[in-house]
């Protein structure tokens, strides 16, 4: 007999990780978004409560990331199910975790397994990038992937869409730093450069190469040589105080590479031991406070499965 109500969470993810620009993207363990999926005995999608938003999520189920995400699952499937939603937010808005990610993977799949698992992982991604659309205009995947398959994924083409799961030969950590700081995506999209010298589009596909490389072999010089964005960090650095500071902080205490994480404004590491990402986050955190920053720490392995039901 299948459940009529379930809970499910999803993870924070790193977008970008440096040099992968719009196509890369890895999960952490935590923090992350939940939800509670109760099938009515309708047709009607409703979001019945939002906790942890401030009240600035629309309860418009036509506008909110989860159930728009629900939405096109089932037209899909073309099943008139009706369900209500509970979200639980524990992700900030505008925070570059993959805030609006994490809802709309949670809802899918909790929705999926209320229905009987009808769709694999793969298969929601596409239905997961609608509620980005929603959130930011832009149906991208490089949040809702890993999100979604756990690990580091690679966005090869989006038209078709094509996932390239990395594995990962080593166990490696991640830090997050999230500021007090709202950064919306789309403004720290709209400072970008239409166009790029062919020189830094040289550079930024030797460093993605490298970083892949690198974790697959795994060679960790190689990880830390390749952690460096020439398109997007240079502009975007400047909405962050501290930035070139807060790297070098982070380097000295033994991370492999420091970096925006999505659009910011959190700024994230990358480390081979659990020890040296504690460390790393201490020292981020103090350069923030130096800027009368308080900021949220986050230490964590990288996330190996994604999202996942909870109950």
């Amino acid at each position: 007999m299948k459940p009529k109500s379930v809970r499910a969470f999803a993870p924070a993810t790193v977008a970008n990780v440096c040099c992968g620009f719009d196509i890369l993207g890895f999960a952490v363990n935590y923090p992350g978004d939940e939800v509670i999926l109760t099938l009515r005995d309708d047709s009607k999608i409703s979001v019945i409560a939002i906790h942890g938003d401030n009240g600035k999520l629309p309860l418009d189920a036509n506008k909110n990331t989860a159930s728009v995400a629900v939405q096109s699952l089932l037209k899909e499937l073309g099943s008139n199910q009706g369900v209500n939603i509970e979200l639980f937010k524990n992700l900030a808005l505008g925070s570059g975790m993959g805030s609006s990610a994490a809802s709309g993977v949670a809802a899918l799949v909790a929705m999926n397994h209320l229905l009987g698992n009808p769709l694999k992982r793969e298969d929601l991604v596409r239905h997961a990038m609608e509620s980005e659309r929603i959130a930011c205009g832009s149906a991208h995947a490089d949040n809702v992937a890993p999100c979604l398959l756990g690990g580091f994924v690679l966005v090869r083409e989006y038209h078709p869409l094509d996932l390239v799961k990395i594995p990962v030969a080593h166990d490696l950590f991640c830090t997050l730093v999230h500021p007090h700081l709202e950064l919306k995506t789309e403004d720290s999209r709209r400072v970008l450069k239409p166009t790029l010298p062919l020189k830094d589009v040289i550079t930024q596909s030797g460093n993605i190469a490298g970083l892949i490389l690198g974790l697959i072999k795994p060679d960790f010089e190689l990880i830390g040589r390749s952690l460096k964005d020439v398109i997007a960090e240079p502009i975007r650095s400047a909405f962050i105080p501290g930035f070139d500071q807060l790297r070098s902080k982070a380097i000295e205490v033994g991370a492999l590479g420091f970096g925006i994480s999505g659009s910011g404004p959190t700024v994230f590491s990358i480390s081979t031991s659990y020890e040296k990402a504690m460390a790393s986050g201490e020292v981020i955190e103090q350069e923030f406070l130096k800027y009368q920053l308080a900021s949220d720490v986050f230490v964590s392995k990288i996330n190996m499965e994604g999202a996942r039901v909870m109950e």
